[in-house]
């Protein structure tokens, strides 16, 4: 999740102002560019156990021993909780000490792709010296949520008392969650609607390819995106499928208005974060939000508010892709050339609005609801989601072809998106195939795991 943003910024005066601020997002194709982000659990390597934030095998030592990369800290009540680049790249923390890299943005998958090899690199070098390694997965595969430490940052603190009042699984979502996702960008608020209407349709594919988290404290859970499960119990008023972006009339002024419907978490002011949980913006816009009367928010505000609401797929002044577990090396390169191949060519993104655009809601709450547990089987139609998987690669795979964006060995993007391809045709996620593993080659002994599949 994101460092804090400074407050001191141009006053809120009216709501055509937060349609102003997306509309500005807009940017002409020969300006898009792809931010990717992962995060991943950094742990013990001689107890497995997850990294608590202090100790010479602690997540602050991790993010001290990356500044030698050219990384400059981020503080707050006098811990480092951050790290930047001038390329306004970062490395951020989960509340359960997830390490995120949120990316910089870039022309191609082939950058973005370097830009993950770049990092893991570093990230493993400074574990190797402090013996600690990271994993890549959905899911914690068995930390106990108590085990788990909370990280220093004043805003989890807020929403981990909040989201006990609005579902079970908040804290699991904070804690023993992690995510690969892409950010891309839009022409105009025409090519917005399209884009996020495809995205949100198509998500549950998406979470079906990259499904990675069949294991909880330890043993088969039921699902094969238990992550994607967790999100489905953490806070209705804030996550979901957003049935209204499909609305005639759908825009930037109706995500604004639904914004605007989502709680507030916090205030930050003065280095500090201020709970005002469950308190209207409307009201803050009013001056009479409980605790500041009189005053009323800053842009600053309203982008940290924007940050709140955790539906499949999010705009802010770009569109997040976020409905996929996190999983092997490869798997963070393919997510950003899966949704470039759909998005940024016309003719892949009118073929993808043509799969998906008969869909009734029922039918995509049902793939929403249906897939963290059955994945590619999950019944569809007259198919299943394995089919409709099929169809989006190859659409994408085109999309990427007719980018034409090479490497130095002539290679387009669309060679990111090989494994997916395999995924597909098999039928078996990759969450399924860990519980063969498990079962068979592991011996039901989940610390296996670690060794096979930490970067």
């Amino acid at each position: 999740m994101a460092a804090p943003t400074d407050s001191d910024g141009q006053p809120v005066a009216s709501k055509a102002q937060l349609v102003e601020y997306l509309e500005a997002g807009c940017k002409p194709a020969a300006d898009w560019r792809i931010g990717t982000e992962h995060e991943k659990f950094a742990y013990d390597i001689e107890t497995l156990k997850r990294l608590p934030y202090e100790g010479t095998r602690g997540i602050g030592v991790l993010l001290d021993g990356l500044r030698r990369f050219g990384w400059e800290p981020v503080s707050e009540g006098g811990n480092v909780i951050a790290l930047r680049k001038p390329d306004c790249c970062s490395v951020t923390l989960e509340p359960g000490g997830q390490l995120e890299l949120s990316g910089a943005q870039l022309e191609t998958v082939h950058e973005t792709c370097a830009e993950v090899h770049e990092h893991l690199a570093e990230v493993k070098a400074v574990c190797e010296e402090i013996g600690a390694g990271v994993l890549g997965h959905g899911f914690d595969p068995k930390s106990k949520r108590d085990d788990i430490s909370w990280m220093p940052k004043g805003r989890y603190k807020i929403m981990r008392a909040y989201m006990a009042t609005k579902g079970e699984l908040g804290h699991d979502m904070m804690l023993r969650t992690s995510t690969v996702q892409v950010n891309l960008d839009f022409s105009s608020e025409a090519d917005m609607v399209r884009k996020m209407r495809v995205g949100v349709a198509l998500q549950p594919v998406a979470t079906a390819l990259f499904a990675n988290s069949p294991f909880t404290e330890g043993k088969p859970n039921g699902f094969l995106s238990c992550r994607s499960h967790v999100w489905t119990d953490t806070d209705p008023d804030r996550c979901g499928m957003l049935p209204f972006v499909f609305d005639d009339g759908f825009g930037f002024e109706a995500w604004t208005d639904y914004l605007l419907g989502v709680p507030m978490y916090f205030v930050y002011r003065g280095g500090q974060y201020l709970d005002v949980s469950g308190r209207s913006f409307r009201d803050f816009m009013a001056g009479e939000l409980a605790g500041f009367e009189g005053e009323t928010p800053s842009m600053g505000d309203w982008v940290d508010h924007m940050t709140t609401a955790f539906p499949e797929v999010r705009l802010k002044r770009f569109i997040e892709m976020r409905g996929a577990d996190a999983g092997p090396w490869g798997s963070l390169c393919a997510l950003p050339a899966l949704w470039v191949g759909l998005l940024y060519d016309q003719t892949a993104l009118d073929a993808a609005w043509d799969l998906a655009k008969d869909w009734s809601e029922e039918e995509r709450e049902a793939l929403r609801d249906e897939v963290p547990r059955l994945g590619l089987k999950t019944p569809f139609r007259q198919g299943t989601v394995q089919d409709l998987a099929r169809d989006m690669l190859a659409i994408a795979e085109a999309g990427l072809k007719r980018r034409a964006r090479l490497d130095n060995n002539g290679q387009d993007e669309s060679i990111f998106i090989g494994e997916l391809h395999e995924i597909a045709a098999s039928g078996e996620t990759p969450a399924e195939r860990l519980l063969d593993a498990y079962e068979n080659r592991w011996g039901g002994d989940i610390d296996r795991i670690y060794g096979e599949m930490s970067y």
